[in-house]
């Protein structure tokens, strides 16, 4: 989704200028390294990799919170000055995060996940091979203006080969920050990126049993796995573009999309729990009438889960219901 409300941050420094009085200074030699998320699902990775080393923050860390509204707070911006690196989505998904670390004027190592896709505008990606050997510079993922590509799906953490990119990168600046612990780091890791193999394997699993068969996915946050299974996105983009953007859908569009579930073609509909106004509950109800098998999947990282085990289930959800 594209930012709806304004983020307010104009009158934030004042304030977070007196939460730091307040604060208790801490020895650079005694405190563990501080990584700030903007949101759970990558602040999990950080801390999977950082282990106790690592003290993680996630400014969004809840369901019930909204990273397209959030309005970000004083001590948010006091979070964001005191971090070592920062890790964010990028593509106007998290906008908030990007007004923090202007207006905070920290000079953290900022990740930014949708530069580490393949489908990001002007970029060719990154080379599987490309992270093992290559020397790193920091300046490499410099802090910019992350806005809404148009065209461009911004939900790249439910691309498992995308987020294996982001996760050797957060272990390469952490152990550029912290030498001592960089082999702990990379070793973290490199477990991770196996999970996420499992997953790609999980993947291609469905892709070899169902490859080219239809789903209607009523927000397009999924569409990086659903293509990875080999499965065709068969909405209308004028249908996933309005719900994501939380406008109403034209009348011909929600005919067309309601015409495509009739069509006896669609083997799932899978939507967005977290989010959804009128015509997503129309489909939904249209779908449960012809029989066709409705998968829910969140944006955030669901409370007890880490980043795999949370793709897992969303995999396994999705093969289940194409098996029936």
């Amino acid at each position: 989704m594209t930012s709806r409300v304004p983020v307010s941050i104009a009158v934030l420094g004042a304030a977070a200028v007196a939460l730091a009085g307040c604060a208790t200074p801490v020895g650079e030699d005694d405190r563990a390294l501080t990584v700030v998320a903007s949101t759970s699902v990558y602040g999990s990775l950080a801390a999977a990799i950082g282990g106790e080393s690592v003290e993680v923050v996630s400014i969004i860390d809840s369901l019930s919170q909204d990273p397209h509204s959030y309005e970000a707070s004083a001590r948010d911006q006091l979070t964001v000055a005191d971090a070592d690196l920062i890790l964010e989505n990028g593509g106007g998904y998290d906008a908030f995060i990007d007004a923090l670390i202007d207006a905070s004027g920290t000079d953290a190592t900022v990740l930014t996940a949708v530069e580490y896709s393949h489908d990001y505008p002007e970029n060719d990606g990154h080379a599987d091979d490309e992270h093992a050997d290559d020397e790193h510079a920091e300046d490499d993922h410099d802090h910019g203006d992350h806005e809404h590509i148009e065209g461009f799906n911004e939900h790249v953490w439910y691309d498992p080969h995308t987020i294996a990119h982001l996760i050797e990168d957060i272990a390469h600046e952490l152990g550029e920050l912290d030498a001592g612990n960089a082999e702990t780091y990379k070793a973290n890791a490199a477990e991770l990126v196996a999970g996420i193999q499992g997953l790609e394997a999980s993947l291609a699993q469905i892709a070899a049993d169902h490859e080219g068969e239809k789903i209607f996915v009523t927000e397009p946050v999924p569409v990086y796995l659903a293509a990875a299974a080999g499965l065709v996105d068969a909405t209308p983009t004028a249908f996933s573009e309005a719900v994501e953007e939380g406008q109403d859908v034209a009348p011909a569009t929600l005919l067309d999309a309601r015409g495509i579930l009739e069509s006896g073609s669609i083997r799932a509909v899978v939507t967005n729990a977290q989010t959804g106004g009128a015509e997503t509950k129309e489909i939904v109800s249209l779908a449960e009438k012809q029989g066709i098998p409705v998968v829910e999947v969140t944006e955030l990282l669901p409370e007890g889960l880490d980043y795999v085990a949370w793709m897992q289930e969303n995999i396994d959800a999705l093969a289940g219901t194409l098996t029936r």
